[in-house]
């Protein structure tokens, strides 16, 4: 499935950038903050943060790209105890002799208890339940979500992206400035709320005991709750990483369509151009993104099918 950082609704734009020889640099140097052993620590994923598995201990490791994550990292732990407590199975912050988040040679860095093996992931419908508790519940007094901007880095990652072509930049800024409009404009049939901001079955592991949870929570924000059933409609919708049927029990489960609803085609544009975007912040970085980018491009201008789009 993609990647949980394909494109996050908020937080300050950072285009710092962040390869595999930097993240691990801070790997080892919060490691040694936090008297963990980062030898033969694999890497899980390298995108808006770099996320590594230690070996020796079984906790993960995300480094942010910058310190413009500081807020949110710290936002992130509170998050994970107030879904702990309301009953939302939930990633747990990992216990280590340091203070989180520590800020390593300007990266923010926060450790995690490793969910299972790390690619056991939930269903379609598992993420519906946990959805549906999440949604339900009232961000408890003095947690302080930001609103949902799903445009919040856009500008910043195209300009930053030094490996794509000014071509490709301009046309992608022209297509987030009628976006901006476009979203605008939109009617939401849902309440406004506490959203996880990256809801796909690729957040959401299962625990040594099977139980399926969620993962990833830096994205937290408020905002319109059609925003954590997209993705699980795209990827049915557009890319058939989910079957008709998958699709069918998540929205049996959720209780709500959202390819139903008439904003569906927006909020669709809005996030597949905000995945191009950030797969094009990771050309040069990533050794599948350059071909990835491309033609995700050409089927963004020609309106060509996405069937051939692979998860990053």
């Amino acid at each position: 499935m993609a990647g949980a950082d394909d494109g996050r609704a908020n937080g300050q734009a950072s285009a710092a950038s962040l390869d595999v020889a930097a993240a691990r640099r801070v790997l080892v140097d919060a490691c040694g903050l936090a008297w963990l052993d980062p030898g033969d620590a694999g890497l899980m994923r390298l995108g808006e943060h770099a996320v590594f598995r230690l070996a020796a201990a079984p906790v993960v490791v995300r480094i942010g790209r910058s310190v413009a994550y500081l807020e949110a990292a710290r936002r992130e732990l509170v998050v994970s105890e107030w879904l702990t407590a309301g009953g939302v199975p939930v990633v747990q912050t990992a216990r280590v002799a340091a203070a989180q988040p520590l800020v390593v040679d300007g990266r923010v860095v926060t450790f995690w208890a490793a969910a299972g093996t790390g690619d056991d992931y939930g269903s379609a419908v598992e993420l519906a339940e946990i959805l549906r508790r999440l949604h339900g519940l009232v961000a408890p007094v003095g947690l302080v979500l930001p609103d949902l901007d799903p445009f919040a880095r856009a500008d910043a990652r195209i300009r930053a992206s030094t490996g794509v072509a000014d071509e490709d930049r301009r046309f992608l800024l022209d297509r987030v400035a009628e976006l901006r409009e476009r979203y605008a404009g939109l009617s939401f049939a849902l309440p406004v709320g506490p959203v996880h901001g990256d809801a796909n079955v690729g957040n959401v592991l299962r625990d040594e005991s099977g139980r399926a949870v969620l993962i990833d929570l830096d994205g937290f924000a408020r905002g319109p709750r059609e925003w954590d059933l997209l993705l699980t409609a795209m990827y049915a919708d557009s890319y058939g990483w989910h079957s008709a049927d998958e699709y069918r029990a998540f929205v049996d489960c959720y209780g709500f369509d959202v390819m139903a609803w008439d904003g569906y085609p927006v909020l669709r544009d809005v996030r597949e151009t905000t995945m191009v975007i950030w797969v094009g912040q990771n050309v040069g970085a990533e050794p599948r993104a350059a071909g990835e980018f491309a033609k995700r491009m050409a089927a963004l201008r020609s309106g060509g099918s996405r069937r051939d789009w692979a998860p990053l």
